[in-house]
């Protein structure tokens, strides 16, 4: 029999402290909470909770340590009329459990309701068949880690450049990674990893989902896999199936020493979140954790009906942020990756969803409040998918003041113009120099903006620029998955060729595209392979395929060297050059009294300053920006006077020459070529005195220094 001690009701979970385990777990509805500790046998020991404080059921086990497993079973009502969904036939898992053990089995074991019935949604009579050995265990974990000299690289916003990269798609093809490490933890922050990205100069890497996921039965079915990972259900656990280490808890200590050696290169680690919804669904879901402990508390349902669920999400359920409770978990998930994984930030999925009061987006919603008061979570990086499916839910530019956000007005911008619409100019000239008509108002930096063309979710670079329409068939849903409007051109054939001509154009278009991301103020952020020219052959939502179709193909950093070697060029030139990563906005007015040099001038390819009649052309394909080194008005950390070398910006998006007049006056006496998207590599040679024209070729962008 196992000693049994009252315990505390917090912290809510299990926690080791060094001589025994506090278990701890909230639930309103319960009437009784059983603790079940799973022994190797599989056979388990039910031990009741009887200390019960606020609706938290709580025990302390001095003989429990590291490595046992475990889960609740919850006595309390069965009325889906109602919202409650109780039922003690399932083992569920914690919570906050850090750590999961096993594998679901998609049987009737995992369903609180009949799968055979005819009305799947009236809640019927559970047929209370034992999910154990059916479903995961939640672990005990040892908290210790020698973290030694670790401390966070805290590389400001503006000097931010982000790589987004999946765990396993990242390492497992890899060469220079050992085979027992591909796929995993250990792989990702393997030097042969960290090399590649500071090689590129990138400063965070952000990690596609890494909390504890399912994947789905559907895609099982199908001989797929939840792939992206955008399916949580365990928010304090790194998913083990990403760790090397095979033995219960081990992706915790493994997922720690990635963190640490990713800081020892000063490299931030930022995490993709999804505390919108969770992996249960809808009311056709199984019942794993968060349903059979306090559905009405956990979830948004709907009202008038709770046996259904809202959904803002488009995957059946969102988490329920207006329930102290839930909030609290959220707040608690957060400031554990911080406080005790070490991690530098987080990137919100469908972040408009937990601003959801009842049906609108409010910013000023009790999520956020708690965000801004918080001591820890207000310090790091927090980065806002800013929409969601539900109505209203396009919030680009709303998010309060900490927030920075994927900027989709940027990414369809960049798409637009390098493919030739019409009437794109203005709003080009918005994105590259920060989007203040965003993020101003708000009191918010040009770094609030994370600029990006490509990410997980879409077309690659690649594809981009080789694909008109999105070629999904091997999802299994007959191509109407994915975006059907991807802004994409595939430069004359679809797909694969080996005309050189349009070889050389797909070329020209990604160092246009790439080339534009890091000349642009904000935060930029590419997405992992793009530096190689990494294709899924024309699918935009690999979110099912773990295989080669979504996994880098390492052997493109020799098929594609001159990519490679162009991107590490100008991520280079960006980290070298502070005009291009300015703390705030331009101004626009003359730097001095009498003096009609701005900190920004448009021009037109004849040199003169845009009019009024040139930002409204229709074909506005052709502009130069003059970018003052002189005029950067925020000083530097230590408060001084920042000064850097002063540029012209040339943009042809025209499938034509078109020369450019190289201005004169107060602007310069000569320019020097410093970067041409012409060139595979991005070399320029040539220098143009004032008044001279200098040729563009069709689509380039072209960047000239001033000398003179």
């Amino acid at each position: 029999m196992t000693t049994v001690w009252p315990g505390s009701p917090y912290p809510l979970g299990s926690a080791y402290d060094g001589s025994g385990t506090n278990f701890s777990v909230f639930s309103e509805v319960a009437e009784r909470v059983e603790l079940c500790l799973i022994g190797k046998d599989g056979r388990e020991e039910r031990v009741n909770l009887d200390e019960v404080d606020s609706y938290v059921w709580h025990a302390y086990l001095p003989t429990v340590t590291p490595g046992q497993r475990y889960g609740f079973r919850v006595h309390g009502p069965w009325d889906p009329a109602s919202g409650h969904r109780c039922d003690p036939s399932k083992l569920l898992l914690d919570p906050y459990g850090k750590a999961f053990h096993g594998d679901f089995e998609f049987s009737q074991a995992l369903y609180s309701y009949d799968l055979n019935a005819e009305d799947l949604a009236s809640g019927g009579v559970p047929p209370r068949i034992d999910s154990l050995g059916h479903t995961m265990t939640s672990v005990v974990i040892n908290p210790f880690f020698q973290w030694a000299s670790d401390r966070a690289p805290r590389t400001p916003y503006h000097e931010t450049i982000i790589y987004e990269a999946h765990v396993k798609g990242m390492t497992q093809t890899h060469p220079g990674i050992p085979e027992e490490l591909r796929g995993t933890y250990a792989g990702l922050g393997h030097p042969a990893i960290i090399d590649h990205l500071k090689s590129l100069n990138v400063t965070a890497i952000e990690l596609m989902p890494v909390h504890q996921f399912m994947h789905d039965h559907r895609l099982l079915d199908l001989g797929l896999r939840n792939y992206w990972g955008y399916n949580t259900f365990g928010f304090f656990a790194p998913h083990y199936q990403y760790a090397a280490s095979r033995y219960a808890g081990g992706a915790v200590a493994e997922f720690k020493t990635m963190v640490r050696a990713f800081h020892e290169a000063g490299i931030e680690v930022i995490l993709d979140v999804v505390y919108n919804h969770t992996a249960e669904g809808n009311h056709l879901g199984p019942t794993i954790n968060f349903r059979g402990i306090d559905n009405a508390a956990y979830y948004r349902l709907l009202d008038g009906d709770p046996r259904y669920y809202k959904d803002f999400t488009g995957t059946g359920n969102s988490l329920n942020a207006r329930h102290p409770h839930t909030l609290q978990l959220i707040m608690d998930s957060l400031r554990y990756w911080v406080l005790e994984m070490h991690v530098d930030g987080f990137r919100f999925d469908l972040a408009a969803t937990l601003a959801r009061e009842f049906y609108d987006v409010d910013r000023l919603s009790a999520f956020f409040d708690l965000v801004q008061q918080d001591p820890v979570v207000s310090q790091v990086k927090l980065i806002a998918e800013p929409w969601d499916v539900g109505e209203g839910g396009y919030q680009v530019g709303n998010f309060p003041g900490l927030w920075t956000e994927w900027n989709g007005k940027y990414r369809d911008t960049v798409r637009d113009y390098w493919r030739g619409e019409p009437a794109t100019l203005g709003e080009f000239a918005s994105r590259l120099t920060g989007s203040s008509d965003l993020y101003e108002a708000t009191g918010r930096r040009p770094s609030a903006s994370i600029n990006f063309v490509t990410c997980h979710d879409g077309f690659t670079l690649a594809d981009l620029v080789s694909y008109n329409e999105k070629h999904n068939e091997a999802n299994g849903e007959d191509n109407r998955d994915g975006e059907s409007h991807n802004r994409s051109w595939n430069c004359g054939v679809e797909g694969p060729t080996d005309d050189p001509d349009i070889l050389a154009l797909r070329g020209k278009q990604m160092r246009n595209i790439v080339g534009t991301l890091m000349l642009s103020q904000g935060t930029p952020m590419i997405a992992h392979g793009d530096e190689i020219g990494r294709t899924q052959r024309g699918n935009n939502n690999v979110y099912c395929q773990d295989n080669e179709l979504s996994w880098m193909d390492w052997s493109l950093c020799e098929t594609n060297a001159d990519l490679l070697e162009f991107t590490r060029k100008v991520i280079k030139f960006r980290k070298s050059h502070p005009v291009f990563r300015r703390r705030r906005f331009f101004e626009g007015k003359p730097i001095r009294t009498g003096h009609q040099v701005r900190d920004i001038s448009w021009l037109t390819p004849s040199g003169k300053e845009m009019d009024l009649a040139d930002w409204e052309t229709g074909l506005g394909q052709c502009v130069a920006v003059f970018l003052n080194g002189d005029a950067i008005a925020a000083p530097n950390e230590r408060g001084e006077r920042v000064i850097d070398d002063s540029f012209l910006l040339c943009f042809n998006a025209h499938g034509e020459d078109q020369d450019f007049v190289a201005p004169q006056d107060d602007y310069a006496k000569e320019w020097v070529a410093d970067l041409n998207t012409a060139d595979p590599t991005g070399a320029a040679d040539v220098t143009v005195a004032a008044g001279e024209k200098i040729t563009l070729a069709p689509r380039s962008l072209l960047v000239l220094r001033k000398t003179a």
